[in-house]
């Protein structure tokens, strides 16, 4: 660990008996200017699994965050003049850094996130993946060439039309992937030639003030990068700011529209939640349907926005695939999210512990069956399967961003593709045939932003376009598709009227 990242001597910790050095991930200032600053208010960042104390993070206050946005203003006049090449050679370091890192990201993901370690890993290598991928896309951002001489009087013109970055960003990330949503953010703003503000959770502050060791080490103009863990009020005066040209923001829904209406003149990409369904049909390959939905269900123990909720399942392979899915769920492994053989770690805190065994309560009272699972100890929850289950229950209707999957019995296909669309939310679904009418019925049919066909809607790769509809947000990441985000078209127009010979 970079010992510039790293701050000793808090008296909170002095008045614990706790010295820096002891917490597993140490003590961290917030990362302003180039400079990172012991700010005094400093909050507790602890394990998920045992509660312990693993790392302490000061957060920003109104002065800080004014200096932070006061030099981003400043550092835009340096980052949208940089060329591609160099832009492109910082992103490939930011990430060769991060490569270099791997197990100390993944270990620092896995304690404060509590995420199991040989998931982390995956995150982690996400991460080095994005950064090359922005690297690459920042040498083409391209332009067009648009003939304007349609109509008379306008013969000779001609438009140059090119992207430019906006300006300062300001980017809001939540717990549950703590590095690679952002790099999410990051990269394709450092791409485009934006300056960025991150506000990671408090939750999960780590991950990204690693990152902005890295990023600082690259090469990247000081002041165009910041994180800044604030309190949420504090962001809010960030949020409301006009010198901040987009807001990125990705976490709850309720949250993500609040902010919405607060942000002003701002562009807003907003990724918030789901309650992801998925269709298997009576022609689908079983144990690969099985293998998947289980996969998709309680990775990291379900609490990804795309994570399977409701599984439909025709009628007449109903018994069959549930049979072979509660096979692999008992297969699971719940623990300690270092230990390597870690399938399913903890959710992220006692409040979500207590909200997911009230809502399986509720389902419970009201006819729900547990097929398996269905406690918990502590922040462990089992992987939780349910079935008889009500649209109207909030396991069904709502997002539950925990390790528990709802199933229903479909005889009709079509009627399943219409109970996937009634959500609320619209991220993406998934669907197992090889049906091509009801592949193109369930591409039509669906409101989501993306559909995954044979596969589970939890599928991502990080080049491609990732957003929502109706209450998920709009907007959309994936490198080259949140650089289009996050800048904007400038026309040039040529009277070619005057020319040589």
């Amino acid at each position: 660990m970079s010992e510039q990242g790293r701050l000793r001597g808090s008296a909170a910790l002095a008045m614990e008996g706790i010295r820096s050095e002891e917490l597993p991930l140490g003590e961290y200032g917030v990362l302003v200017a180039g400079r990172w600053i012991r700010t005094g208010d400093a909050v507790e960042v602890r394990s998920p699994y045992d509660e312990s104390l693993v790392a302490v993070a000061h957060r920003a206050r109104p002065d800080e965050l004014e200096t932070t946005v006061a030099a981003a203003t400043r550092a835009f006049e340096a980052t949208r003049r940089m060329p591609s090449w160099k832009r492109a050679e910082i992103l490939e370091r930011i990430s060769a850094g991060i490569a270099a890192r791997r197990e100390e990201f993944a270990r620092t993901i896995a304690l404060e996130a509590g995420k199991p370690i040989r998931t982390a890993r995956v995150e982690v290598d996400r991460a080095v993946f994005t950064f090359k991928v922005a690297a690459e896309e920042a040498k083409r951002i391209y332009g067009e060439i648009v003939p304007l001489d349609w109509v008379p009087g306008t013969e000779e013109r001609i438009g140059y039309v090119r992207r430019v970055p906006l300006g300062p960003i300001l980017g809001i990330t939540p717990f549950n992937f703590p590095l690679n949503l952002v790099v999410h953010k990051v990269a394709p703003a450092l791409a485009a030639g934006n300056p960025i503000l991150i506000r990671p959770s408090t939750k999960t502050p780590v991950s990204a003030l690693k990152l902005g060791e890295i990023i600082l080490e690259a090469g990247w103009p000081p002041e165009g990068f910041a994180v800044i863990p604030c309190t949420t009020q504090d962001a809010e005066l960030l949020v409301r700011d006009d010198r901040i040209r987009m807001l990125t923001f990705t976490g709850s829904p309720v949250v993500g529209w609040g902010l919405k209406a607060r942000a002003g003149r701002k562009r807003v990409t907003l990724e918030l939640g789901g309650n992801a369904g998925v269709i298997v049909h009576q022609d689908a390959d079983l144990d690969y349907a099985a293998e998947r939905v289980t996969w998709g269900g309680f990775t990291y123990a379900g609490q990804s926005c795309i994570s399977v909720q409701r599984v439909y399942i025709h009628e007449e392979i109903y018994e069959t695939f549930v049979d072979r899915l509660l096979q692999r769920v008992s297969a699971l492994r719940v623990g300690d999210p270092l230990d390597e053989t870690t399938d399913v770690g903890p959710v992220i805190d006692r409040e979500a512990a207590e909200r997911i065994e009230t809502w399986v309560q509720e389902a419970i009272e009201g006819g729900a069956k547990v097929l398996i699972g269905g406690r918990r100890t502590g922040n462990l929850w089992e992987p939780t399967v349910l079935a008889s289950i009500q649209e109207d229950m909030k396991i069904s209707c709502q997002e539950v961003f925990g390790p528990l999957i709802g199933l229903y019995r479909y005889e009709d296909p079509i009627e399943a593709i219409r109970a996937v669309d009634r959500s609320d939310y619209g991220l993406q679904a998934g669907i197992f045939t090889s049906d091509l009418r009801l592949i193109t019925a369930a591409f039509e049919g669906i409101e989501v932003g993306g559909l995954v066909v044979n596969d589970v809607p939890t599928f991502r790769v990080d080049h491609m376009p990732y957003g929502g509809v109706k209450l998920s947000g709009f907007g959309r990441e994936g490198v080259r598709y949140a650089i289009e985000e996050m800048t904007e078209l400038k026309l040039m127009v040529v009277n070619q009227r005057y020319r040589l010979g």
